[in-house]
């Protein structure tokens, strides 16, 4: 196949809100010996996605750019297919239908038509049962759920309770708990009750009816998805030697220092931990989607002209799973 020199992308050259996105023509990525060049046929819009666009919180700046951001192609997931790859890659072939996400340490790119991927970054070939639309959700909330699962340590028969299990992070959290034949408690509104009972969860709180933080009801895990509740306030539904993750740093920055200071103090404690990007986690989470353990819940698909209403939809916190983007 002949590689293309330009392609279409969403691009942003200043820090703001989804107004400062444009469609742009600009060369596709060169890839080295070790990376991987795809074509890309879905995206999505995630958290990832729209705090990096806004720079917030401000330590955003200090990895992606202080005053303007140095990878300006947005984008973190994607799914589509390897059509060229680098001279020292020898586990994928042009023609392989690949998933992955990329972070500013690979230079995001998810939304644009073309993107590279590095072989030992968070990417995995696509189960034969999965299409491209379903994939691409595959690698962004999941990997952070998977990386506090990890750091709790969670095995067979403990109890976890997942707050916000209606997003992207939760909806995979609650999956792949199941997987681990761990019983979940998890927390949504009304209207989404049964579908979160379906995906798995033994019950269900729904937080407009009932406060979970005042559950008659022990957890060795509270992982809060969405950050909206505090260690103080799970403390009473922690068991004794309990665990409080949450995606969120929590009023005053908080749950950093809590994870600190309660990692020396007391039995109960607050992690905060930080995602690292690892080949193991995408053929993991992967081999879930092959057994239809994991399968992520998608809301709504744009087209990548509509881009910045994706962004709009998604920063109204509403969103429930997944918000696809159709790359031309």
């Amino acid at each position: 196949m002949t590689e293309p020199k330009t392609m279409l992308a969403a691009v942003y050259e200043r820090y703001g809100p989804p107004e400062v996105l444009s469609l742009k023509t600009v060369p596709i990525p060169e890839y080295g010996d070790d990376d991987v060049l795809i074509r890309v046929h879905f995206s999505t819009v995630n958290r990832t996605d729209c705090g990096f666009l806004r720079a917030e919180p401000f330590v955003v700046r200090f990895v992606a750019g202080l005053t303007r951001p140095k990878n300006q192609v947005s984008g973190s997931e994607f799914s589509g297919e390897v059509i060229a790859i680098g001279s020292a890659v020898t586990d994928y072939q042009p023609g392989d239908r690949v998933f992955g996400f990329k972070d500013d340490d690979h230079g995001f790119g998810g939304h644009a038509q073309y993107t590279r991927m590095p072989v030992k970054g968070l990417m995995a070939k696509i189960p034969e049962h999965v299409s491209y639309a379903e994939a691409a959700p595959g690698l962004e909330g999941s990997h952070y759920a998977l990386c506090g699962i990890h750091a709790a340590g969670m095995h067979k028969q403990q109890r976890a309770l997942v707050n916000g299990a209606t997003g992207s992070i939760g909806s995979a959290a609650l999956q792949i708990l199941r997987s681990m034949d761990i019983s979940v408690t998890a927390v949504c509104a009304t209207p989404y009750t049964e579908k979160v009972a379906a995906l798995g969860a033994a019950h269900v709180v729904d937080y407009l009816k009932e406060d979970f933080t005042q559950l008659d009801e022990q957890f060795d895990v509270v992982f809060d998805s969405v950050g909206k509740s505090s260690f103080g306030q799970c403390k009473r539904i922690l068991s004794p030697n309990g665990i409080y993750q949450s995606t969120e740093l929590g009023a005053l920055c908080q749950n950093p220092f809590l994870a600190m200071l309660t990692s020396v103090l007391g039995k109960q404690q607050v992690q905060f931990p930080i995602p690292k990007n690892s080949r193991a986690d995408a053929d993991y989470l992967c081999d879930l989607m092959r057994k239809k353990q994991f399968e992520p819940l998608v809301d709504r698909t744009y087209s990548l002209e509509n881009i910045a209403d994706a962004f709009r939809y998604v920063e109204t916190g509403e969103k429930i799973g997944n918000v696809l983007i159709e790359i031309p």
